[in-house]
């Protein structure tokens, strides 16, 4: 039996606003129940060879935090490697023997991340596959780690912060970083302070109508980069690009314009100091930073028209909440633009109908 979908709405609050206010209460119990398939998986990892993480779209940018989670607190070091699921099931060697696959998708596996999956387990290695609630589980997968109910927005936000709380626990898993796995249990109570700190209305109001959108950041943050970039042409229907930041500073800055922003994901971490690099770029040219930052920190702060206050956490769990100040601006700048946050633009009828030809 099929569950039909809620209605779609027609004005705020979108069911994007619903799904980004339910992560707190999301990540409090995304692992509940499921501890013995993340020790179990984690064991059955580390004993491999190689360890590739691989997904789609949203998908694949969890499954660049994955890589560092698994590489630096899981212990795995260079084992552990993420792959585009397009590119690992159409362009990499046939033989995949001694390898575990962990493949992310939101609503069951998609084409390639199904082609993937079943190419590692043809030669002989084990997979997990990190998915919501609802569709059944790959015949292939060793272990099924289960996310959130389906979403009613077709912008992903609530199922991406989950899938990343679960690849932290399987990474603290496989380290038996037992501290690593109490702070992931604190970050719901940071999220709940983030919801709740601007007038989110104010700020689209500011920046909701600007000729392009930059996500800046760096490590484990860059993948926050892409995953806003992608959320603001997907939901607000604008001009959106997401770099690294070492990337924006070998030239991409050069097409930076005043009438732009730049949104920059600057935490402590090894990337801040070329986050600052950006943000001086910016300020020279005249564009707008938007700073994600401690509160405490003045160099950015000097830097940014606005500062967005981030508690303090380690920067590789930080993409958990990194991402939720700018799932809030990008939802408010679609409302403040006038377009449906939910739809990817399908309620016009030239992209309903570009949508209608796609087989993912």
């Amino acid at each position: 039996m099929t569950e039909s979908q809620p209605a779609p709405r027609t004005g705020h609050p979108y069911h994007m606003h619903d799904a980004i206010y339910a992560q707190p209460g999301a990540l409090r119990l995304v692992a509940r129940g499921q501890g013995d398939a993340i020790e179990a998986a984690a064991l059955r990892l580390r004993g491999l060879d190689h360890v590739l993480v691989t997904g789609v779209g949203t998908s694949w940018h969890a499954a660049l935090v994955g890589e560092l989670l698994l590489a630096r607190l899981g212990g795995l070091g260079l084992k552990a490697r993420a792959f585009h699921a397009f590119e690992l099931a159409s362009y990499w060697p046939e033989s995949l023997e001694g390898v575990g696959a962990i493949v992310l998708s939101h609503g069951g596996t998609r084409r390639y991340s199904r082609e993937a999956l079943a190419r590692v387990k043809a030669s002989g290695g084990s997979g997990v596959v990190i998915t919501g609630k609802g569709p059944e589980a790959p015949a292939e997968a060793d272990w099924t780690l289960r996310t959130v109910d389906q979403e009613s927005s077709g912008a992903h936000t609530v199922s991406y912060t989950a899938a990343l709380a679960i690849l932290a626990k399987l990474a603290a898993a496989a380290g038996g970083k037992a501290d690593v796995g109490r702070a992931i249990d604190g970050i719901p109570d940071m999220l709940a302070f983030l919801l709740g700190q601007e007038s989110w209305e104010d700020l689209a109001a500011r920046y909701g109508d600007r000729r392009c959108y930059w996500f800046v950041g760096g490590g484990p943050n860059t993948a926050t980069a892409w995953e806003a970039a992608l959320k603001m042409s997907e939901a607000g229907h604008a001009q959106a690009v997401g770099f690294n930041c070492e990337q924006f500073l070998h030239g991409a800055w050069a097409a930076l314009e005043r009438e732009d922003v730049v949104f920059l994901i600057a935490p402590p971490g090894p990337s801040h100091e070329r986050c600052v690099a950006a943000a001086k770029v910016a300020k020279e040219i005249g564009t707008p930073v938007v700073a994600l930052a401690p509160e405490d920190d003045r160099e950015i702060a000097a830097l940014a028209s606005e500062t967005i206050a981030l508690p303090e956490i380690d920067e590789l769990l930080s993409p958990i909440l990194t991402i939720v100040p700018l799932q809030l601006f990008i939802y408010h700048a679609a409302v403040h633009r006038g377009v449906n946050p939910d739809l990817t633009r399908s309620d016009d009828p030239a992209y309903g109908r570009g949508r209608s030809a796609l087989s993912l």
